[in-house]
């Protein structure tokens, strides 16, 4: 394989991997951290320490990227997070 391949194989998998959607959750004054939390774990399998970690960012930056992958996948998560009263958006 030349090297000018090897760089277009490459650039073509960044590719791939940068067309993923995540699941935005942004930051409000209604819900709690416990809730936030509790919603990350149930909705996007994340470990309480990864749920803890995700609403701090929210809380402090505003806004928190908590899971990447298929649109198809993050859909139903997507939607559980709205329905607990989360602001949520797929990106």
């Amino acid at each position: 394989m030349s090297v000018q391949e090897e760089v277009l194989e490459k650039s073509a998998t960044e590719t791939a991997e940068e067309e993923q959607n995540q699941i935005i959750v942004f930051n409000d004054d209604v819900n709690t951290f416990d809730h936030v939390i509790e919603m990350l774990i149930k909705s996007c399998d994340h470990d309480a320490l990864q749920a803890e970690q995700c609403t701090l960012i929210i809380h402090y930056k505003g806004k928190c990227a908590v899971k990447t992958g298929d649109y198809e996948d993050l859909k139903p998560r997507c939607t559980a997070l709205l329905e607990a009263g989360i602001s949520a958006e797929i990106q």
